[in-house]
């Protein structure tokens, strides 16, 4: 008889579990909001993540869709609860010219994509595309404005355009090519890495064009009151965040951008999305922990100009990043191991225990792409552990963050160390607790003991992602591999909640009282 792979995971914790993890929460000290936002994502015309991912044309006749978008990826998104989608880039946002892509497909102008494989952009997929499909999966649009090589005037034409009702040139355009309401667009990117692709600009110069651009776009009605975001920092380059935070008057400014991702190398490979050694894991789980760091010093530079925390930080760019998988015949296509799960877990986490300052982030990116949550092939679609992992942790969507403490043993390679386990917990509007931890240990199972201070709760359930081998995950033939499963290995007695979480899993567990 086949053992199922939860079963054969059991039976190795006997052997694998070492040093225990101590965790404590305060679930009568729970005050700060989880933004819903931080669970965004993002789409880019690069590869095949727009054109033959999500958008398949209106005259597709093999691939079930509404006006060209894919009716499986739709249901999908409503499902992973999108509460915004970044478009349209990225580098691309750059060089995007908004006003070619609207009017009758037929007399689009076309442009070649100079970023991502000089491929021609037929423009079919633009303005109206995007911002319908955002209300038919119910997230918020997060439109990038180009800074780099459009004008003042293209991005505030393109302000009106959406959210002007009546009585304006734009709007008159709009209400022509077929749309009468506005979509109150609100979140605004005032261009996009501005120190590489989007003008490789000094942080000064940029601060200064940030201040003339937000000059221009103006909130047209209550409902449209727009959230601006600075193009911010790259990983470390602290000086960016510092610059902009004392130049740009907080009153011109809802939001500053972070980008990181867990990648091995800029200049040099980025290693295989499967197929990949434990040193390769090791580095890029050091990559993804690298963010804590991050999020910690920007938010402190914040903190020094903005003590009241007025200022968001919005993490718009983050996710694995390896080569392209030649099979996939896209640009930056790669495949979703567990690996994938681990960065998202423990990067959600993360974003979680800061929610008091990252109020927003945006997953690179959406379909085909980079960590993509859906991957597609002609008919075939399909759901990675990465998908999973968001679909578990959505509980937290604007629920109430749970302060906790905790002792996690380490994962050692080669002489280095990372922490193990990380966490966060969050109660709901019914009171229910959440909790998402996250092992990213290549080889053991950690047992973990979670003290509950404040209230009493006697009712818990849970969820796993756990899978035989680092490198599994989903494919045409077998889209199920990697699953959701239910996870019974929590026991709750007197206030003290006991379970062993498997080598590079990811469980959440539901308490009731």
């Amino acid at each position: 008889m086949k053992k199922t792979i939860l079963s054969l995971i059991a039976g190795c914790i006997a052997l694998t579990a070492t040093a225990q993890t101590k965790i404590t929460l305060n679930t009568d000290l729970a005050k700060t909001k989880i933004n819903k936002h931080i669970y965004g994502h993002f789409a880019e015309h690069l590869g095949r993540c727009i054109y033959g991912g999500m958008y398949v044309g209106e005259g597709n006749t093999k691939i079930p869709n509404i006006a060209g978008v894919r009716n499986d990826v739709i249901q999908a998104l409503k499902e992973l609860k999108v509460p915004n989608l970044r478009w349209p880039g990225g580098c691309f946002a750059d060089a995007y010219q908004w006003k070619d892509g609207i009017g009758p497909k037929e007399k689009r102008p076309k442009m070649v994509n100079v970023w991502w494989g000089g491929v021609t952009e037929d423009n079919s997929f633009g303005t109206h595309d995007f911002l319908d499909l955002c209300e038919r999966i119910g997230a918020e649009p997060y439109l990038a404005g180009n800074v780099g090589s459009g004008s003042v005037k293209d991005l505030a034409d393109w302000v009106s355009y959406v959210n002007q009702p009546t009585g304006s040139p734009m709007s008159d355009l709009r209400i022509q090519n077929g749309r009468q309401k506005p979509w109150n667009v609100k979140i605004w990117g005032v261009g996009n890495e501005a120190w590489g692709c989007g003008g490789n600009m000094t942080p000064e110069y940029y601060a200064n064009i940030y201040r003339q651009y937000a000059t221009f776009m103006k909130d047209i009605t209550p409902e449209s009151k727009l959230y601006k975001v600075a193009s911010g920092a790259s990983s470390d380059d602290f000086n960016w965040t510092e610059t902009l935070m004392k130049n740009i008057p907080h009153n011109m400014m809802s939001a500053l951008a972070l980008h990181h991702y867990s990648v091995l190398s800029w200049r040099e490979t980025k290693g295989p999305s499967v197929g990949f050694n434990e040193a390769t894991y090791f580095k890029t789980m050091e990559e993804a922990w690298k963010m804590e760091d991050f999020v910690t010093k920007h938010s402190t530079i914040m903190d020094k100009y903005d003590p009241e925390k007025k200022v968001d930080l919005i993490v718009d760019e983050w996710g694995g990043w390896y080569e392209t998988d030649a099979e996939g015949k896209g640009a930056l296509y790669q495949q979703n191991t567990m690996r994938d799960a681990m960065i998202a877990g423990l990067t959600l986490n993360i974003f979680n225990n800061h929610a008091d300052r990252v109020r927003g982030a945006n997953l690179a990116q959406i379909v085909n792409v980079l960590q993509a949550v859906i991957l597609t092939n002609e008919e075939k679609m399909l759901l990675t552990p990465t998908f999973h992992v968001m679909k578990m942790y959505n509980v937290h969507q604007d629920a109430t963050l749970v302060p906790m403490s905790i002792e996690s043993p380490t994962y050692e390679f080669n002489g280095k160390k990372l922490t193990a386990i990380n966490s966060s917990a969050s109660k709901d509007a019914s009171g229910a607790l959440n909790i998402s931890l996250t092992n990213i240990d290549y080889r053991k199972s950690h047992e973990v003991t979670i003290n509950l201070r404040g209230e009493d709760f006697s009712k818990v359930s849970g969820q796993i992602l756990a899978s035989a081998n680092i490198s599994d995950h989903n494919t045409f033939e077998q889209p199920n591999k990697v699953s959701i499963k239910d996870f019974s290995g929590a026991k709750l007695e007197k206030g003290v909640l006991k379970l062993t979480i498997p080598a590079y899993s990811v469980v959440v567990l539901n308490l009731k009282k």
